[in-house]
C-alpha cells in the first residue's frame, strides 16, 4: 500500500480544527455574514476576499468568535435537535475537497465518518469504511474536479463500498460535476459524457445524486446558481436602475434571466459569441444596453476565462461602468488567473464547490461558501422535506 492516505476520525469538538486555528494570516482578509431582507428565507453567506498585500496569498483564519451570536445559537440549536433525532445519517468525505466537507459537517452538527482512502503504488484506489453504515442514509461529498477521472473513480469506489456495507441509501453529493459540459450532441459522432458519468454513478449503487449548478438541467436533479451569490450582490447595495445582468453566451440566457429576476427583475443583456474550438471563445456583438450601468456577468463556471474576459472587454467598449463576474465553479485552468486579474473585472465572485489553490488567488477574487446550502439540502433530503423552498 502506498503513499497517499486520508482518514477522518471523529472530531473531539463540533468545530473543525481549521475553523478554530489561532494562527495569524499574512494579509488582510475578511469573513462577513449578512441576512438578506429581499428573500423570504434568512440567508447567511461567508466570503473570503483575497487581498494579497505582501504578495503571499493565505487562507483567512475563521473561528467561532467571528460568528454573530444569533447565527451560532441558531446553528447549534438546529444541529443539536436534528443530530439527536437522526442517528442513521452518515456523512463521508472523499479527498477532492475535504475542507468543504468539514464545513458541511460543522453546519450539520455532525462528525465526518471514518473512512480510509489509499493509493497503491500504481495509482489504484483503495477505500475502506472504518465504521458501520448498515441501514444508514449515507452521503458522500466528492466533487469531480481536477484530477477529474481520479476523483470520479474514487467516488465510484466509495459508493460501491457503502453499498457492500449494507447502507440503506447512498447519495453522491457532487458540488462540482465534471463532464457536465458534455451534456448533449452539438454535432455528429459526439459522445454525451455527462449521461455516461451519471449512469456510472447510479450503476455503482448510488440512489441519488446532488449537484450544484450543472451546465444544463437535463442531466439530473441539480441546484441553480447558489443563493449565496445573490445575497452577496444584494449586500453591495447597487441601485436597481444601475444594474444589468449579462449572459456571456446564448446558452446561458435562461440562467441569466432567472438570476436577473431575483435581482429586482434587472434588465438582461446577451453577449453573442461563436466558439471556434473547445476553451476558445470569440465575442461577436452585444444584445442589450449596458451604457453607464453596472454589468454582472453570470455563468456556471470559469475555466480558462476566455468567455468571461472577452465578454468583459466588450461590455467596457459598450460603455459599462463596472463589470462583475459571478460563477459557481472556479475551475481556473491556465491562463485563467492572468486573464481575470488583468483589470477588466471589478470583482470575480465564485464559490468553494471545488478547492481554489492559493497560487490562484488574486485581488479581485471573492470566494463564497456553499457549505450551509449543501448541509441544509442534505438534511431536507434525509427528512423528505422540501428542497426547492431553500431557493425561494
Amino acid at each position: 500500500m502506498a503513499s497517499l492516505a486520508l482518514s477522518f476520525p471523529p472530531a473531539a469538538a463540533k468545530t473543525p480544527s481549521y475553523l478554530s486555528s489561532s494562527s495569524s494570516t499574512v494579509f488582510s482578509s475578511s469573513l462577513s455574514f449578512t441576512t438578506s431582507q429581499s428573500h423570504s428565507r434568512n440567508s447567511v453567506f461567508a466570503s473570503i476576499k483575497c487581498d494579497l498585500g505582501n504578495g503571499n496569498p493565505s487562507i483567512p483564519i475563521i473561528n467561532e468568535r467571528t460568528l454573530p451570536k444569533f447565527l451560532e445559537s441558531a446553528r447549534m440549536e438546529k444541529s443539536a435537535n436534528r443530530s439527536n433525532n437522526n442517528t442513521r445519517l452518515k456523512l463521508f468525505s472523499g479527498t477532492a475537497n475535504p475542507a468543504l466537507s468539514q464545513e458541511i459537517a460543522w453546519y450539520m452538527g455532525l462528525d465526518l465518518g471514518k473512512i480510509k482512502i489509499k493509493r497503491f503504488a500504481d495509482g489504484e484506489i483503495y477505500v475502506q469504511l472504518e465504521e458501520s453504515v448498515r441501514g444508514c442514509d449515507v452521503y458522500l461529498v466528492q466533487p469531480t474536479c481536477t484530477p477529474t477521472n481520479e476523483n470520479l473513480m474514487e467516488l465510484l469506489i466509495m459508493v460501491d463500498a457503502c453499498r457492500r456495507a449494507s447502507a440503506k441509501k447512498v447519495t453522491a453529493v457532487i458540488p462540482y460535476f465534471g463532464y457536465a459540459r458534455a451534456d448533449r450532441k452539438t454535432q455528429g459522432r459526439e459522445s454525451i459524457a455527462a449521461k455516461l458519468v451519471a449512469n456510472l454513478i447510479t450503476e455503482a449503487g448510488a440512489d441519488r445524486v446532488l449537484a450544484c449548478d450543472l451546465h444544463s438541467g437535463q442531466s439530473m436533479g441539480y441546484f441553480d446558481i447558489p443563493p449565496v451569490i445573490l445575497d452577496y450582490l444584494a449586500s453591495k447595495s447597487i441601485a436597481a436602475e444601475d444594474l444589468v445582468v449579462v449572459s456571456p453566451d446564448v446558452g446561458g440566457v435562461a440562467r441569466a434571466r432567472a438570476f436577473a429576476k431575483k435581482l429586482s427583475d434587472a434588465p438582461l443583456a446577451i453577449v453573442d459569441k461563436r466558439r471556434s474550438g473547445h476553451n476558445v471563445a470569440e465575442v461577436m456583438n452585444l444584445i442589450g444596453d449596458v451604457k453607464g450601468k453596472v454589468a454582472v456577468m453570470v455563468d456556471d463556471m470559469i475555466d480558462t476565462a476566455g468567455t468571461i474576459v472577452k465578454g468583459a472587454a466588450l461590455l467596457h467598449q459598450e460603455g459599462a461602468r463596472e463589470v462583475y463576474a459571478c460563477c459557481t465553479h472556479a475551475v481556473f485552468s491556465p491562463p485563467a488567473i492572468e486573464r481575470l486579474s488583468g483589470g477588466l473585472l471589478q470583482e470575480v465572485i465564485v464559490t468553494n464547490t471545488l478547492p481554489v489553490a492559493e497560487k490562484n488567488y488574486f485581488p479581485q477574487l471573492t470566494i463564497l461558501s456553499v457549505a450551509n446550502l449543501l448541509g441544509e439540502t442534505i438534511w431536507r433530503v434525509h427528512d423528505d422535506s422540501s428542497v426547492s423552498s431553500i431557493f425561494l
